[in-house]
C-alpha cells in the first residue's frame, strides 16, 4: 500500500495546488510536505516536492513559484478565470429553464473549478432571488434526448403540455403525439427551444423543451435536410420575436437616433441604417410579423414607426385599435 502511495503523490501534489492555492493563497514546500503526509499518508521531503513540481510543469500545469518574504507555490492560471466563473454562475441563477435543484448542483461544480478560496467569493455572489425557475426536471433528459436524436440522425415523438388559467397542465392537439425531425436547440426569451423539421406542414418549427413530455427517440430517420440547407440560427432568433413564428417580412422602422442601441442590440451590427434627418434615421430588418413583433414596436414607444410595407402598417393599426376598444 505504501508503495502504491507513492506513486499516487504527484496526483496527490497536484489535487492539492489545484485545490488549495491561488495567487493569493501559497504553499510552501515544507507545507505542502506536511499535507501529504498528514492528510494523504504519503511521506516526502523537500527535494522531492521540488522534483513533483518540475514534473507538473512539464506535464502543463501552471505553477509559479514565488520568493521573497513570503515564499510559495501556487497555480496561476486555471482552465477558468474567476470572473469567467462569475459570469457563469449568474447565467445560471438567471435561467428560468433551469430549476433551483439543479442550479445549486451546477454552481457547485463550478465552484470545483476554482481554489478553495476563490469558490468561497464565487458563493458569496450566489443569491438567493425572486426570479422564476421551472420546477420540471425532465428538461435535462429531453435535452439528452433531443441531442442523441440529432447525433443518430433520427426522428423523436412527444406530447405537447401548456398550463391552463387554472395552472393545470394540459396537452395540446387532445394529447396528441408530435413526430418531427429535430436539427439544432436555441436559448431564446429565457427558455430553450428544439428548431425541428415538421414534415406534415413541410415548415421549420420550433418547440419549448420544458414543455415536451413523454420523449421517444423513433426509428425513421431525420427529414428535412434540405429546409435546414441554408439555415442560421442566429438570424432566425434575431428576426423571431417572442419565438412566434409568423410571415417573414422586411420592414422598415423611421427610428428617433436614441434608438439607435435599441435596434443595433436587436437585430445586429450589420443591419442597414440611414439617416433622415438630424434626429431621425430608417432601418430596414427582416421580421417574423406577429402579435409579438407588434407588442415590441408598441413597447418601444411613439419614437419609432413602421412605415413600411403598407399591409405590416395597416396590420400594426388594426392591433393597436383591437387593444384600444378594452380601453
Amino acid at each position: 500500500m505504501a508503495v502504491q502511495m507513492q506513486k499516487l503523490k504527484t496526483l496527490y501534489l497536484m489535487q492539492i495546488l489545484l485545490e488549495r492555492t491561488d495567487e493569493e493563497n501559497l504553499l510552501n514546500a515544507t507545507e505542502l510536505c506536511n499535507i501529504l503526509d498528514q492528510e494523504y499518508g504519503v511521506s516526502v521531503d523537500r527535494r522531492t516536492i521540488y522534483s513533483e513540481i518540475d514534473t507538473l510543469d512539464k506535464f502543463g500545469l501552471d505553477v509559479v513559484q514565488k520568493k521573497g518574504k513570503n515564499p510559495g507555490y501556487y497555480i496561476a492560471s486555471r482552465q477558468f478565470e474567476l470572473p469567467e466563473l462569475k459570469l457563469l454562475v449568474d447565467a445560471v441563477q438567471s435561467s428560468r429553464f433551469i430549476t433551483e435543484k439543479k442550479s445549486g448542483e451546477l454552481i457547485k461544480k463550478l465552484e470545483k473549478l476554482c481554489s478553495r478560496a476563490e469558490a468561497k467569493a464565487l458563493s458569496k455572489q450566489v443569491s438567493i432571488s425572486n426570479r422564476p425557475k421551472t420546477e420540471n426536471e425532465t428538461i435535462y433528459y429531453n435535452v439528452d434526448q433531443i441531442h442523441s436524436a440529432i447525433y443518430k440522425n433520427r426522428q423523436i415523438a412527444f406530447q405537447y403540455a401548456e398550463w391552463t388559467m387554472r395552472k393545470e397542465l394540459h396537452y395540446r392537439k387532445d394529447g396528441a403525439v408530435y413526430v418531427i425531425s429535430p436539427w439544432a436547440l436555441t436559448w431564446g426569451n429565457e427558455n430553450y427551444y428544439l428548431v425541428a423539421y415538421d414534415e406534415n406542414s413541410g415548415q421549420i418549427r420550433h418547440y419549448r423543451v420544458d414543455r415536451m413530455r413523454h420523449m421517444q427517440i423513433r426509428e425513421a430517420e431525420r427529414v428535412g435536410k434540405e429546409a435546414f440547407q441554408n439555415f442560421d440560427l442566429a438570424e432566425f432568433a434575431k428576426k423571431t420575436f417572442g419565438m412566434y413564428g409568423g410571415r417573414d417580412v422586411e420592414v422598415v422602422l423611421l427610428c428617433h437616433k436614441q434608438l439607435a442601441e435599441v435596434v443595433l442590440d436587436r437585430f445586429g451590427q450589420e443591419t442597414w441604417m440611414v439617416p433622415v434627418d438630424e434626429e431621425h434615421f430608417k432601418a430596414r430588418v427582416l421580421v417574423a410579423v406577429s402579435r409579438q413583433f407588434f407588442g415590441w414596436v408598441a413597447g418601444v414607444g411613439s419614437q419609432m414607426k413602421i412605415v413600411g410595407p403598407e399591409d405590416v402598417r395597416r396590420e400594426y393599426k388594426e392591433y393597436l385599435e383591437e387593444i384600444l376598444l378594452d380601453y
